[in-house]
């Protein structure tokens, strides 16, 4: 039997761990860290902070094509939510450990960055770098705000799944196609759409893995299937009116992120046939000893690491650039190759002094009992989802500013969600209150 014919993948098991999984997120998290952390161009003068990107640099396009890995995010968490809730005794224990899952880690995250900015403007920190700081610091809680719906919407999805199969993200495909037309024709708020047709797309994809219908392909039809995704992509930025780049670009008309267009649904695809082609060598690499321990330290704190890796960011940059004067040197210089490297160590270490602090809120068990009925924890996710994204949007901006412009709504709002997100909130008592002092008035009167 030649190499092409080989199987590279098999349905996921009902028991024990996937190594690929466990590679491919692992591998996302790196590569949107490492992404993040090399792309910032920045300098520092009389109070203005200077930004660019690296990948704007012109034929650099090209590197988004790999390093935007979110659809791969989307789809691994897909695969793991499906794995879990097949092992969890109720649809509704399942949703309530995952909320609770999701929403702990952001609780320091939150704490901190209630307090830093207007500790950093105590300091004499000027406006304008304080808040690209701050803006920075939330900008990436959107993940968090779309996956969480993509989470309440899990037990309906596999069910959709295991009646229609691949023919739903086939169907979202062609409903993300018709918002970009009509994005494009001057109706650009309805791109927004996309947030959930792109992404629940994607997400599909990871429970045809776990079914066993991607997990089927040979080598040669995984490699095939990245050859269409890729070159579906290639065709739409050539013909279509979608930018090259698969990542914001400063001053770019048209972002294929923000929102998201179908474009990503294409490049998941071939992204993912590339991973399946190679999967064997993939899990020979997850069973090293080094490296499955390596896998099991990131999977425990993945959500830490993607929460706290931009704040690391922000601490170099400050020290650095604000404090001594560092300018980054020209993308693709001698002088950039070599600081590059330095710079996310500098980064790195930051991260890693992060984590030992607040990964503990991910890690250590939460042993509350959860009771909250299913639209009880429904409504918590989306008033936490819609938190997030408000933080997004705003950033963490001084308290100082005043309710209305600061975080606190938004703030309020995610902590709605959380309380929600516990116990089982009975309105029988706040009625026989209510009814009992109705009830008593009468009397008085």
């Amino acid at each position: 039997m030649t190499t092409s014919l080989l199987r590279v993948s098999t349905p996921v098991a009902s028991g024990g761990r996937d190594k690929f999984l466990d590679v491919v997120r692992a591998g996302a998290i790196l590569a949107v860290i490492t992404q993040h952390w090399v792309m910032p161009v920045l300098s520092y003068s009389q109070g203005t902070l200077a930004t660019g990107n690296a990948l704007a640099t012109p034929g650099w396009w090209v590197v988004t094509w790999l390093s935007q890995v979110m659809p791969l995010v989307f789809f691994a968490g897909a695969a793991a939510n499906l794995i879990s809730l097949r092992r969890a005794e109720s649809s509704r224990a399942w949703l309530a450990a995952r909320v609770r899952r999701l929403l702990v880690p952001v609780l320091p995250l939150l704490a901190v960055w209630l307090v830093v900015p207007d500790l950093l403007q105590g300091m004499g920190i000027p406006a304008q770098p304080l808040q690209v700081a701050s803006s920075i610091a939330a900008q990436l809680l959107w993940f968090l705000s779309v996956y969480l719906l993509t989470v309440l919407l899990t037990p309906l999805m596999v069910a959709a799944h295991r009646r229609w199969g691949l023919w739903v993200p086939l169907v979202m495909a062609v409903a993300g196609a018709l918002v970009d037309v009509a994005r494009f024709a001057d109706l650009g708020l309805i791109g927004y759409v996309n947030a959930v047709f792109v992404w629940v797309a994607v997400h599909q994809l990871g429970f045809a893995y776990v079914e066993g219908r991607l997990g089927e392909l040979t080598r040669r039809g995984a490699l095939a299937l990245s050859a269409a995704g890729f070159g579906v992509t290639a065709l739409l930025v050539a013909f279509g009116p979608y930018p090259a780049s698969m990542i914001g670009m400063p001053g770019a008309p048209v972002s294929n992120m923000s929102p998201p267009t179908v474009l990503l649904l294409f490049l998941a695809v071939g992204q993912l046939g590339l991973l399946l082609a190679f999967r064997p060598q993939l899990n020979a690499l997850a069973a090293r000893p080094g490296v499955g321990s390596a896998l099991s330290w990131i999977g425990a704190r993945f959500m830490s690491v993607y929460l706290w890796h931009m704040p690391a960011l922000i601490v170099v940059s400050g020290v650095t650039v604000l404090g001594l004067g560092y300018a980054t040197p020209a993308p693709g210089s001698v002088l950039w190759l070599v600081m590059a490297p330095a710079w996310f160590a500098l980064c790195a270490a930051v991260l890693l002094v992060l984590l030992r602090l607040f990964s503990r809120f991910e890690t250590q068990r939460d042993d509350v009992v959860i009771t909250a009925r299913t639209p009880q924890l429904v409504l918590a996710g989306l008033l936490a989802s819609g938190g997030l994204l408000g933080l997004a949007a705003h950033g963490f901006q001084p308290l100082s500013e005043g309710f209305a412009h600061g975080p606190i709504p938004w703030v309020v709002l995610f902590a709605a969600g959380f309380a929600l997100a516990g116990r089982r909130l009975s309105l029988t008592p706040l009625l026989g209150r209510a009814v009992a002092i109705t009830e008593a008035a009468k009397v008085k009167r």
